[in-house]
């Protein structure tokens, strides 16, 4: 069975990681963007970072362009960004795609294990997904869901 830990993503220096480094950890993955109204949700993901970090969650962020052109164009821009106006410490990779057929794999599988209400495209920047120590996608949280209302879900999988 196919698991996130077998997935393979880019960092911003252009290297690969191997999502095996996170085995057996509770992930949340997020599609970012930089210049967005959901944005401040950056503040909320870092909240939720510093409070599970030591119990064993990690959160991945992914900047990506595909809704109105809101992330910056350098990747370095993106990482200062996020760790100046937001504290942001928890590992921010390479811009992907999420959607269409240049989407990243790790977002085909994530989709392809819980689709959206209506369709399994993300329809927005800050779609998360909650990953738990299998490898498995356990829920997606619409964009708009504020990072702290799933604190009750990330609690159940650190229990």
């Amino acid at each position: 069975m196919t698991t996130v830990y077998d997935f393979t993503v880019k960092m911003t220096n252009g290297q690969e990681k191997s999502l095996k480094e996170y085995e057996g950890r509770p992930l949340l993955i997020v599609n970012t963007a930089s210049k967005c109204g959901l944005t401040p949700q950056f503040k909320g993901l870092q909240e939720l970072y510093e409070k599970y970090k030591d119990q064993g969650l990690e959160i991945l962020g992914f900047p990506c362009d595909q809704f109105n052109n809101q992330e910056f164009d350098n990747i370095d821009e993106t990482t200062q960004f996020c760790q100046l106006n937001y504290g942001v410490t928890f590992p921010i990779f390479a811009k992907i795609d999420v959607n269409g057929e240049n989407t990243d794999p790790l977002f085909s599988f994530l989709k392809e294990q819980k689709k959206g209400i209506l369709s399994k495209n993300i329809k927005w920047n800050f779609t998360k997904f909650l990953v738990d120590q299998n490898g498995q996608v356990v829920e997606r949280y619409a964009p708009t869901t504020e990072p702290l209302k799933m604190e009750n879900d990330l609690e159940k999988l650190l229990s």
